[in-house]
């Protein structure tokens, strides 16, 4: 299974094993990471399971579609690595990816 790493806030690290064909947000909650509170269960309505993808995988992801990016839009802490971990399906190819947690998801 490939591995993500998550990293919160305050630089504590959380490396949890992923189920391919499954969501990097339910990675995150099968593995109780803090900072991914994912209210609406992955349906890319809340924007509680946001994340800051490491530069370096930026470009394995395929892009976001509408509804993810008008979600994004209405964070405070939206930055260009941005992206919502629900929306994010984990592959093979995605193994050691790291994803940084933001403060307001505390």
């Amino acid at each position: 299974m490939p591995k993500i790493t998550f990293i919160e806030h305050d630089g504590t690290s959380h490396t949890v094993e992923a189920e391919t064909g499954r969501s990097v947000m339910q990675a995150a909650v099968d593995n109780l990471v803090p900072g991914i509170v994912a209210d609406c269960g992955g349906a890319c309505s809340c924007a509680t399971c946001h994340g800051y993808i490491d530069p370096a995988w930026l470009a394995r992801l395929p892009e976001a579609r509408a509804d993810e990016r008008s979600m994004l839009e209405g964070l405070l802490e939206c930055q260009y690595n941005s992206r919502l971990t629900c929306q994010i399906e984990v592959t093979a190819a995605l193994d050691g990816m790291v994803v940084r947690l933001p403060a307001s998801q505390l």
